[in-house]
């Protein structure tokens, strides 16, 4: 603190007001520390939409303390606002001098803001302490600081403080108290601050919830279970997990078999000097992934040499190449993992297409015929959240799956909206609340197919709108009048007498991508227009009535146009061909071959399927015409013999790309760039062409039908599969720069679940830095569903930029609707 000998005009005081994430991470110990070192006295405080500093000392100390400020914090800090103001100096009752450093009491002042930070992994001091028998905390499954541990899963409102945690229902003990009020301690207040005397403890129960043992010997004694070849549901920071030895075939085989999951790949859980051993790990980007703080599930490839370890199971990712993998992100992770010593298998608490379990009563009712053996805790876990899933390729990350470690991080907007509610799709919802220049995205819901997941979405909106207190102002929803989420939005807008609009879902996977990147770009900076939106995907209801997946659009800073178009063709069956590729295929074959597309896929149906399925589309009945992409992608691969049915959406077209993978690994390792215009030519070019009747103002066609023809006679002619997929992928990608060029684009934004397929991105990257085009790409949104909530935000914040240019009011969002409701 100042010297109060000093004259007044050498002393100054100061107010700062910080916003963004600030709560939750340390950041007023860290304030104090500072003030300390620096000699000022004053106050720092938590308030619900910010932190509040007064500090007052010498003008260079003062100054120092406010540059210090600026660019020395805690990790995860992420200032959104920071702001100084000169302050008179304060002065006691009887006229002396402030003195001391102090954190005041948090305060509920103002409306709660988007600050609080995701949950984080276990940090590097406190696995010190729990692998140290002197420590008090040794082998504690619940230990964390200030660097680490749970906070969007515990947290019930702010200001961040432990009343207002799931932690209020754990008094501290006196060995506690004292780490959580001393300075100098990386616990000082640290809200979910605990240890074996005062905080959760473990119970390891039967299926009927009958407890066979607690607290550390639970944890043993599941290890030993585990090791047996039993199946383990463990309760873990954001809901229910389901482990089993990785190694042992029969234990993966029976958790397929109990969660109805046959083929999709599960995750993985190990060290990191196991992830070195079994996969692939060659490059300073995926380690980062892998040990940061979010510890999400990655994408690595295999190795394609024999570990010394015992080998994974085939059933944990059959005919697969890659294994998702994951660190240990918390301290119960850690120990049953050293326990059991060797890889384990760690998935969502479900059943196939359910939401995760999350308390312990519902856990042995939804899980009770899956696992064997249930390890719980008397913890709260006050939202779910599931483990988030990233990829990282030669253009960077890739969020598959943003959950746990990432929300509810905000995303900035360049322009301010109101209260927004964005609800997202159908699939892999994540909805998403709007709140001046910030998007909240809630976690990974899941699709909405059952009751269960329904009741799982309904509870993320209202969660968001009581945590943050939000009065929304616009409810915004996809144009498929079907969507779960669509008719939770119009009841929703009834209730609360909103507006709802509706917006075209490739727009919004195109403004999800202008939202990110726009979002990371400096003030005043902006991209070169007009940018050309490429969004390919599955389906979704397109203004015409078709299914699109396979658009361009363009984006003038005013509107978005859709100017180009995969070919529309027939699925026989509807939605049924999501599930059966062979559909698919059916459906090109017969725009090329009329009556004779069964011909070439006639070992793929039966002869009554074949006579039903011809009879449908020549009539058109039940053949809802398709754009997409996605199907494309199904097609070619039921082609080359990569499954009549799927169990899993993409599982086909990942068989594809893992087919043309093997092409891109020869090349490497020949020392050889796989450059996409080499890898195409055993394919013919899609052809873009005007609409049939010559409607120039139309958008153009992209025709795919000479691309299919030479991969039925390439295929009669015996070409490697390999080689077919690969040209397969790289004569589509050839499409998005052949589009550019037409428009004269120089940006190019990538959206929609088909560019999650990382050879795909390759490739389009190397032609677009070929013809020195910008790209544009999610990195920590997802390219699939999960991120239409944003792109729905920022198609309202475009109608209201568009409503203060009245004359252009009606053109600006052609494919928006809005309706009044209430």
């Amino acid at each position: 603190m100042h010297d109060p000998s000093l004259p007044p005009r050498e002393c100054v005081r100061t107010r700062i007001s910080v916003t963004g994430t600030v709560q939750g991470i340390g950041f007023r110990p860290f304030v104090y520390r500072l003030a300390h070192e620096l000699g000022l006295s004053g106050w720092v405080r938590n308030e619900s939409d910010r932190v509040m500093i007064e500090a007052e000392g010498g003008a260079a100390a003062v100054r120092a303390f406010e540059d210090r400020l600026r660019h020395e914090f805690p990790a995860w800090t992420c200032y959104e606002t920071f702001q100084t103001e000169r302050i008179p100096l304060a002065k006691s009752r009887d006229g002396s001098a402030e003195s001391g450093f102090e954190v005041r009491e948090s305060v509920a002042a103002g409306s709660p803001s988007p600050t609080i930070p995701p949950d984080l992994a276990v940090c590097p001091e406190c696995l010190r302490e729990i692998d140290d028998p002197r420590e008090r905390r040794y082998r504690y499954p619940f230990t964390n600081c200030t660097q680490c541990g749970p906070r969007w899963s515990i947290v019930e409102g702010v200001p961040y403080d432990r009343p207002l945690t799931a932690m209020k229902h754990f008094s501290m003990c006196p060995a506690c108290r004292a780490e959580y009020e001393d300075p100098g301690d990386r616990r000082f207040h640290a809200q979910p601050i605990a240890c074996p005397q005062c905080g959760p403890r473990l119970q390891l129960c039967d299926a009927l919830g009958n407890v066979i043992a607690e607290e550390d010997r639970a944890l043993r004694e599941a290890a030993r279970r585990v090791i047996g070849g039993r199946i383990l549901a463990m309760k873990g920071l954001g809901g229910f997990q389901l482990i089993c030895d990785a190694t042992n075939e029969g234990a993966v085989r029976e958790l397929r078999r109990r969660k109805r999951r046959p083929d999709k790949p599960l995750a993985l859980l190990m060290d990191e000097a196991a992830a070195e051993d079994y996969c692939r790990i060659d490059s300073d980007e995926v380690r980062r992934l892998l040990r940061s703080a979010a510890a999400p599930i990655v994408l690595l490839r295999k190795r394609d040499d024999q570990s010394a370890r015992p080998a994974i199971a085939e059933a944990v990712a059959p005919s697969n190449p890659y294994l998702g993998v994951m660190l240990p992100a918390t301290p119960l992770h850690f120990l049953i993992l050293r326990a059991i010593d060797r890889a384990l298998v760690c998935t969502s608490g479900n059943l196939s297409e359910e939401p995760m379990a999350f308390e312990n009563r519902e856990a042995l009712e939804r899980l009770g015929r899956i696992a064997d053996d249930f390890l719980v805790h008397d913890r709260p876990i006050v939202r779910p959240v599931d483990d988030s899933v990233i990829l990282a390729d030669a253009l960077g990350t890739c969020v598959i799956r943003r959950a746990r470690g990432f929300a509810p991080r905000p995303v900035r907007l360049r322009d301010p909206v109101g209260a927004v509610v964005a609800l997202g799709g159908h699939l892999k919802n994540a909805p998403a609340l709007a709140m001046g220049h910030r998007v909240v995205l809630g976690s990974h819901v899941g699709d909405l197919d059952t009751p269960a997941a329904l009741a799982a979405f309904r509870r993320t909106v209202e969660d968001l709108l009581r945590f943050f207190q939000a009065a929304p102002e616009l409810l915004v929803c996809d144009l498929h009048p079907d969507y779960a989420s669509t008719r939770f939005a119009e009841e929703l807008g009834d209730r609360l007498r909103v507006p709802l609009l509706r917006v075209q879902h490739h727009e919004a996977h195109f403004a999800a991508c202008l939202a990110e990147n726009a979002g990371l770009l400096p003030d005043g900076a902006e991209f070169a227009l007009p940018i050309l939106g490429v969004v390919w995907d599955g389906a979704g209801y397109g203004t015409d009535g078709t299914a699109w997946g396979g658009e361009f659009f363009l984006f003038d800073g005013r509107r978005i146009t859709r100017v180009a178009h995969f070919a529309a063709f027939a699925l026989p069956g509807g939605d049924a061909a999501a599930r059966q590729p062979r559909r698919s295929a059916l459906g090109c074959l017969y725009e090329l071959l009329g009556p004779d597309a069964v011909r070439p896929l006639g070992h793929l149906f039966r002869p009554e399927e074949q006579r039903v399925l011809t009879r449908l589309l020549r009539g058109g009945t039940l053949c809802p015409r398709t754009s997409s992409v996605g199907r494309l992608f199904d097609a070619a691969a039921a082609l080359l013999g990569f499954g009549e049915s799927a169990s899993f959406e993409g599982q086909a077209a990942m068989q594809l790309q893992f087919a043309a993978e093997v092409l891109r690994e020869a090349y490497h390792k020949g020392r050889r760039d796989a450059e996409p215009e080499t890898v195409a030519q055993p394919l013919a070019a899609c052809r873009i062409t005007t609409a049939d009747d010559g409607d120039d103002a139309r958008p153009l066609i992209v025709d795919w039908r000479p691309l299919f023809a030479s991969l039925l006679r390439a295929r009669g002619d015996g070409v490697a599969t390999p080689t077919l997929a690969a040209a397969f992928h790289a004569r589509l990608a050839q499409t998005v720069t052949q589009i550019a060029r037409r428009f004269g684009c120089r940006t190019i934004a990538l959206s929609g679940g088909c560019f999650q397929n990382s050879l795909l991105r390759e490739m389009v990257g190397r032609l677009a830095d070929h013809d020195g085009l910008t790209l544009l790409m999610h990195h920590e949104i997802p390219p699939g569903d999960g991120g239409l909530a944003l792109g729905q935000v920022w198609l309202a914040a475009l109608r209201q930029r568009s409503a203060n240019r009245p004359a252009e009011t009606d053109a600006s969002q052609p494919n928006a609707k809005m309706v009044r409701t209430g």
